[in-house]
């Protein structure tokens, strides 16, 4: 905890300070607005601009949760017909939960009740969708600890960390679905599309028809 404190500066270790539960962190991410470029900044670099995208987002939430002793852990969902989405994982006791951020109010926070990550990321499943009403998650990754890039300083670089996102991407994936359950998906219900795109339509990132 003192080296970490250490990549902090004051000010930001003030800004930071009430982030001190995954629920908060959570929170953090919720209200700040959703952004829309494509680039990878650091945690460093959100304090200084509060916006963030699904990568962005899982970085900046592994960094505080290393902050209040967790591990600073990644997991990508791959999707078809759709953008994947990184969260960050933590682990309370010997459950699993996860904090995300999304344009969809349905993929974010998780609370720390599931036995084993495979558990998690189905919990995303019936919510994962893309916007003609396909379910299109389809694996997810290995864990990836962050701490592997420290050299790389990358809670406080500021240079793009796109090549974290390449590195999770190439990790070994784990199928979700078994032969044939892919052609019986049903597609998602309407009111459940509209409920989950209201950030979109809030932010501007998306006009219901």
């Amino acid at each position: 905890m003192k080296y970490l404190q250490k990549i902090w500066t004051d000010e930001e270790l003030l800004k930071i300070s009430h982030l001190n539960s995954p629920i908060k962190i959570q929170e953090f991410l919720f209200e700040i607005p959703y952004n829309p470029v494509a680039e990878c900044r650091s945690p460093r670099k959100i304090l200084q601009n509060p916006k963030a995208h699904c990568f962005e987002g899982a970085l900046f939430a592994a960094a505080m949760l290393q902050n209040i002793g967790f591990q600073p852990l990644l997991l990508d969902m791959y999707a078809i017909n759709d953008d994947d989405h990184v969260i960050a994982v933590f682990k309370q006791g010997k459950y699993w939960g996860a904090i995300g951020k999304s344009n969809f109010t349905t993929l974010c926070f998780r609370e720390p009740v599931y036995k084993t990550l495979r558990e998690l990321v189905m919990s995303y499943f019936d919510f994962y969708f893309n916007t003609k009403n396909e379910k299109t998650l389809r694996s997810y990754s290995k864990t990836l600890n962050l701490n592997r890039f420290n050299k790389e300083t990358w809670r406080t670089t500021e240079q793009d960390l796109e090549f974290i996102g390449d590195f999770l991407t190439q990790m070994k994936h784990f199928p979700l679905l078994e032969e044939g359950m892919e052609k019986n998906l049903q597609p998602v219900d309407k009111y459940l599309l509209q409920g989950s795109l209201i950030n979109c339509v809030t932010e501007g990132l998306f006009k219901p028809e």
